[in-house]
C-alpha cells in the first residue's frame, strides 16, 4: 500500500491547527497586545519600538535582537503571531511555493487582532496549499540553512512542530490573560 505523505502531513498539521486556531476567534486587541511581563517583546507602533533592531515595513514593528538575549524575553500574542505569520509560514511560502517575497523587515505587522487573524489564516492557507502538491523528496535548498540538503518532508515536519509549539504558547498566554482578569471559561 502506497502512503500519500502529503495528505498525512497535512492531516497532522490540520489536527493541530483545529486545536488552537479557534481560540483566536474571540481574541481582542487588548489580549493581542497584552504584555505579560516587564520588557516583553511585542508588535508595536514604530515610535514605541522596545529594541534597536525592531523591524517592519509599515507603522507597526516587531521587537527583536541578534543575538537573542539570554534568557530570551517573554513575548506577547502579537509577537508570537507575527513570528508564525512571517518566519514560520510566509517566508517558507515565498521560498518554496511562489508566494510574494517577505521577511521580518518587509512585512506589514497587524495593529489589531482581527488583522493578525486574517494574516495568519492567509499564510496558513498558502502553506497548506503548497504542501499539498510539494515534492517531499526534493532538497529544501540554500534558503533553509540547516535544512538545505534535507528533503522537503523534513521542513514540513519542522513547520508542523513550529505551529504546535507556538500555538501552545499562544493558548497559554490566553489562559494566563483570562486567569489574570478573573474571567471564567
Amino acid at each position: 500500500m502506497a502512503l500519500d505523505w502529503n495528505t498525512l502531513l497535512l492531516d497532522q498539521v490540520d489536527f493541530q491547527w483545529r486545536g488552537w486556531r479557534p481560540r483566536l476567534d474571540g481574541l481582542t486587541d487588548e489580549q493581542y497586545l497584552w504584555e505579560p511581563a516587564p520588557g516583553a517583546w511585542s508588535v508595536r507602533p514604530r515610535a514605541q519600538a522596545a529594541t534597536p533592531m525592531a523591524a517592519g515595513a509599515g507603522d507597526m514593528v516587531i521587537d527583536f535582537a541578534l543575538p537573542e538575549p539570554d534568557p530570551p524575553p517573554v513575548t506577547t500574542i502579537a509577537w508570537r503571531l507575527g513570528h508564525v505569520i512571517v518566519g514560520v509560514l510566509a517566508m517558507r511560502v515565498a521560498g518554496h511555493f511562489g508566494g510574494p517575497p517577505v521577511d521580518y523587515a518587509t512585512h506589514h505587522y497587524a495593529a489589531t487582532a482581527h488583522e493578525a487573524r486574517q494574516q495568519l489564516d492567509d499564510a496558513y492557507a498558502a502553506w497548506t496549499a503548497g504542501v499539498r502538491d510539494a515534492d517531499l523528496e526534493a532538497p529544501c535548498g540554500p534558503s533553509e540553512g540547516p535544512y538545505a540538503d534535507a528533503p522537503m518532508a523534513v521542513l514540513v515536519l519542522h513547520i508542523n512542530r513550529e505551529l504546535l509549539h507556538h500555538g501552545a504558547e499562544i493558548a497559554l498566554l490566553l489562559d494566563l490573560h483570562r486567569a489574570r482578569s478573573g474571567a471564567t471559561g
